[in-house]
């Protein structure tokens, strides 16, 4: 593990939070529509901590096992129950509600632990394979020869 970044964050840090996190992911490989999913789905997390938990909270940034990851906690009240699934896309007329949902959806997992002592969302991405590195695309073809009865006996696998 490689820990990148870790701050307390508070509204005033918003802005220069997400180009942080970007730069952090673009220098550990993240890169084209994945680095926009992963920042933004980040920034959603600092948000939430920021406008519902009291207006305080922690980000840590790391690598670990091929991803990067962002652990946004707060020491709010937590989550209420109807919003924690997360699983349904807010109303097009609704102001809020869509952070959790969004987080869901861009990140390959988003984690969230939630009770009266606060709330953590851990926000999982996979970087690409190391550049210069061979990329495994599934098995090579391979032509076998098999001594027979006078044919030649070949097959592709």
């Amino acid at each position: 593990m490689r820990m990148s970044f870790s701050q307390t964050f508070t509204s005033e840090d918003i802005s220069r939070l997400r180009r942080e996190v970007a730069e952090h992911a673009i220098g550990c490989g993240l890169h084209g529509v994945r680095l926009d999913d992963f920042v933004l789905a980040v920034h959603e997390s600092v948000v939430n901590a920021v406008e519902h938990a009291g207006g305080i909270g922690h980000l840590w940034l790391w690598t670990a096992d091929g991803a990067i990851r962002a652990e946004i906690s707060d020491g709010g009240a937590g989550i209420p129950e109807p919003y924690v699934d997360g699983d349904k896309q807010a109303s097009g007329n609704a102001s809020t509600g869509r952070g959790l949902y969004l987080m869901r959806r861009l990140c390959d997992t988003a984690d969230l632990r939630t009770g009266p002592e606060g709330t953590s969302v851990l926000l999982t991405m996979r970087l690409p394979p190391a550049a210069g590195l061979p990329v495994r695309r599934g098995m090579r073809r391979i032509r076998v020869a098999a001594p027979g009865d006078g044919r030649s006996g070949c097959f592709t696998a």
